[in-house]
């Protein structure tokens, strides 16, 4: 039998993270503010929120902090919930940020991913070529930003990974819609080949 100090040093966890109830609420109001089930700036009043998510008050509180972090939830002046309904500018000057990020994760991947990561960033953007006629907006849109967490994971640079996934958070709406349009989708996939190249 393996010591503690032998599993120590395999230095893989014995059991996989679950997601907490939080997170998943979380996870799936994300997917419905994507899908414009839940449009901007509507109300979300928590005793309804939480008998449809068939969950307590307390772990939907947690999702919506979550939520809130992201950009994703705002809070009236008497601490009501409701979707944020970002303006224009507000968006434009968040693209401009993570354009930055994304620049810079680039970069920085070239002199710290390895073969492996580089290989599944192009099987991502071959994927996104080869279906991009073929599939759902919403699983085109999945291949999309997994490439780009991807991307930005083989940085290796822990603050950057982090701002990375709250700025895009707060453009996950504004992204998929984008997504959606077939000639930015044309040119959205000749810049995942370039950076595949480049890779």
């Amino acid at each position: 039998m393996e010591s503690l100090d032998e599993l120590k040093k395999a230095g893989r966890p014995l059991l996989s993270p679950r997601k907490s109830l939080a997170e998943e609420a979380a996870e799936t109001l994300r997917e419905l503010i994507l899908l414009e089930k839940l449009k901007p700036g509507t109300p979300l009043p928590e005793r309804d929120l939480a008998s449809i998510l068939g969950i307590s008050r307390t772990p939907l509180r947690e999702a919506l902090k979550i939520l809130e972090y992201e950009g994703l939830v705002e809070y009236s002046l008497t601490r009501r919930p409701f979707i944020a309904n970002p303006s224009l500018i507000e968006l434009a000057d968040s693209i401009k940020v993570i354009g930055a990020l994304e620049s810079l994760a680039g970069e920085l991947a070239c002199d710290r991913a390895n073969p492996e990561e580089i290989d599944s960033i192009s099987s991502l953007a071959e994927a996104m070529s080869a279906k991009s006629d073929k599939i759902d907006p919403r699983d085109f849109f999945k291949i999309d930003m997994e490439f780009h967490r991807k991307l930005i994971a083989s940085s290796r640079n822990q603050a950057l990974i982090e701002t990375h996934r709250q700025y895009n958070a707060r453009l996950w709406r504004a992204r998929f819609l984008s997504s959606r349009r077939i000639k930015r989708r044309t040119m959205t996939l000749d810049q995942h080949n370039q950076i595949a190249d480049s890779l």
